[in-house]
């Protein structure tokens, strides 16, 4: 008896024994595989938590007008910039312990694993917020161990690493939400046109509700489903003590309404504008160093939307029912800020952008360019021109060129450099250019941001060099911002994804392009295509437009057969306008010719509606003179064509319109041009 007494006793001790063992071992192995994960995460250190991110545009007003994104949109915001209700949703939802647990949820997951031994399949999922999280970023969906272990591997490095908030964060900027958005945010404003910070514990809930499968629960796609997923987060939230039974109540009776729409409207804002945007912005970004590729940046740009959508609705209504291309933009002359761009009549159809890279013929839309270095050498407004019928000769007497009106008449007596801006005549012009030669001519359009070399040929002096629209409104701006030398763009400023400011505007140009008295000597010369005081063998360029004008404009025109130019400006706004097509096809139908006038004007007359005419103020050294538009001379009442005209003080004119010297002058050079261009069979 006893020695069985001494066998169980022996026994018991050996299980007791086995048992420590197996504990200590167990315990060991168990220290040991933390030891070796600790080991594991400190080697491989913290993963890191960087996801391609949209970039935002925003017009000048601070409005989001679009996005640039890689292969997600997504757009990152912080914790502090999400609903409460829709933070408390997730983790109510995907995991309630989220905030308690080290990374996993052991009793999720030990219960995930019965079912799927039972199921004989990887039917259930446990996986932490964390464990999402790390899927999201380094692995893909597939149902598998080897999956498994690895998403469990990264989830551990990321709990070492990065504090609760941080994984959340990332989180809840990461997650699938159906329909190419990814993270609250993009879904927030794709389903509810709001910021996620602005959801409502309703909205909250149906967003909450596509995580768990976008395919299945979109409320778009699966309006029931989606409702059934909603109100069970509901439900969850009200269970966790994260809402009250009366807010969920009321979550359950508000109908919530989708504004996906105004998503769709929102993504079509200005889309040549923001291809321009982006050219600009990857410039800046590289010469700070930043690589555009980055993302995540808040590019805040010029854009006025009443500018752009009063451009597009009167393309709309102006432009004739044919392949007719259009490019368009205005921009501020004190900045260079572009306030509006439309660089083709269906962004879909074609994205190639005819303001900043379709190179055409400006037509006389180039003559303020040679008259403005002619004013440096020299002219001014009245200096007065024969214009008879010429034939000029070129590339050293072997080629000859015979200009013509657009009406094919001539003036039958000399006219002033204002009348002859004011009427586009074409033999002034070139007259105009033999004289200052090419080289002035050049060095003009240059400093006034044209980027062309002009061929040694008298048609120049007519717009036959190519040039885009972007370069020739810039010259203009310049004239009018009073000679300076300001840059287009498109961007105030750039932060990235942290919110550091990378990039400003900078401050207003001092640099002259021209000087201040040139500029506004040229002003007042281009106000003339508007004045019928003008008329002649042609009548004034603008005309068309004056019944609508209700303020000051410098413009000029410029036609070829087969593009129309109109560019002009008040004090505070220049803008430009081509139309023509796209391959070879001339410019035939009146429809097509008056495209161009009637948006320019009725763009400018509604973005400037409410507002006081803005008169051009002459700077110091210029002067206002009333003359006589036949003679020049200073007008008294004895002579009917009146009109003010400015001119630099050295320039005033001395003499009365009735002194017969200046008509007798003015009859001398009619002589002497009569000479030259037929000197022998005139006389005889």
């Amino acid at each position: 008896m006893k020695r069985i007494d001494y066998i169980k006793k022996k026994k018991r001790k050996n299980q007791v024994r086995r048992i420590i063992l197996l504990s200590v071992t167990a315990v060991t192995a168990v220290f040991t595989v933390f030891l070796c994960l600790r080991l594991y995460a400190q080697i491989t250190g913290a993963p890191s938590l960087s996801v391609p991110k949209a970039s935002v545009f925003l017009d000048k007003n601070g409005r989001q007008i679009g996005d640039k994104f890689s292969a997600e949109r997504r757009y990152w915001v912080s914790l502090d910039d999400i609903s409460p209700f829709l933070i408390d949703a997730v983790i109510a939802t995907e995991d309630r312990n989220f905030y308690t647990h080290n990374g996993f949820d052991y009793r999720r997951i030990a219960g995930a694993v019965l079912k799927d031994i039972k199921t004989m399949r990887k039917a259930e999922g446990a996986s932490s917020i964390t464990q999402q999280y790390a899927r999201n970023l380094f692995l893909t969906h597939e149902k598998s161990w080897n999956r498994k272990i690895k998403e469990a591997l990264y989830a551990y490095r990321m709990e070492t690493f990065y504090e609760k908030d941080v994984i959340l964060e990332g989180y809840l900027n990461t997650v699938y939400f159906g329909h190419g958005m990814y993270g609250v945010e993009a879904a927030s404003r794709f389903y509810f046109a709001k910021a996620a910070k602005d959801l409502t514990l309703e909205e909250a809930a149906v967003i909450t509700a596509i995580a768990k499968g976008p395919s299945v629960y979109s409320p778009l796609s699966n309006p029931e489903k989606s409702r059934e997923r909603q109100l069970l987060v509901l439900s969850l939230m009200e269970n966790q003590g994260f809402i009250t039974e009366v807010q969920e109540t009321r979550a359950k009776d508000i109908a919530v309404a989708l504004k996906t729409e105004d998503w769709a409207d929102m993504k079509r804002a200005a889309p040549y504008f923001l291809d321009e945007v982006w050219r600009e912005a990857e410039q800046l970004l590289q010469k700070k160093g930043r690589y555009p590729a980055e993302g995540g940046w808040t590019i805040r740009t010029t854009l006025d939307p009443h500018h752009q959508k009063t451009a597009e609705e009167f393309i709309e209504k102006w432009m004739p029912a044919s392949e007719l291309q259009i490019g368009f933009i205005s921009m501020e002359p004190e900045t260079g800020a572009i306030t509006s761009l439309v660089g083709g009549s269906n962004y879909t159809e074609s994205p190639f952008n005819r303001v900043t890279q379709a190179k055409r013929q400006p037509g006389s839309a180039i003559k303020p360019i040679l008259y403005a270095a002619a004013l440096e050498d020299g002219y001014n407004p009245l200096t007065f021109k024969s214009t008879e019928k010429t034939i000029f000769t070129y590339d050293e007497g072997r080629s000859t060129y015979e200009p013509k009106n657009i009406n094919g008449k001539f003036a039958g007596h000399p006219i002033s450099l204002a009348q002859a801006l004011a009427l586009s005549d074409n033999i002034y012009a070139v007259k105009t250019l033999e004289d200052i030669g090419y080289k002035k001519f050049n060095k003009m359009a240059e400093r006034l941001g044209i980027d062309v070399t002009f061929q040694e040929s008298p048609a120049v002096a007519l717009g036959t060099s190519d040039v885009t629209l972007l370069e020739m409104t810039n010259a203009y701006n310049r004239i009018s911002s009073g000679g300076l030398q300001v840059e287009p763009t498109t961007i105030l400023s750039i932060t990235d994804a942290e919110g550091k400011t990378v990039y400003e505007q900078p401050k207003r140009s001092t640099k002259h392009a021209i000087t201040e008295q040139d500029a506004f000597v040229l002003t007042h010369l281009m106000t003339g295509m508007f004045d019928p005081v003008f008329n002649d063998y042609s009548i004034a360029t603008g005309l068309s437009m004056r019944s609508k004008q209700r303020r000051p404009y410098a413009a000029k025109s410029g036609t070829t057969i087969s593009d129309q130019y109109l560019i002009g400006y008040t004090p505070s706004l220049t803008a430009g306008i081509w139309t023509g097509y796209d391959i070879g096809q001339q410019l035939t139908s009146l429809e097509d010719k008056a495209a161009s006038k009637k948006i320019w004007i009725d763009f400018m007359e509604t973005v400037h509606a409410g507002k006081t005419p803005e008169p051009f103020v002459p700077p110091i050294g210029v002067a206002g003179v009333i003359v006589d538009i036949e003679t020049g001379g200073i007008a008294v009442n004895e002579c009917p064509k009146q009109r003010l005209i400015y001119v630099k003080e050295k320039d005033k004119p001395q003499k009365l319109c009735t002194d017969r010297s200046l008509r007798e002058q003015l009859t001398g050079e009619q002589e002497d041009a009569n000479f030259e261009l037929f000197p022998f069979s005139f006389f005889e």
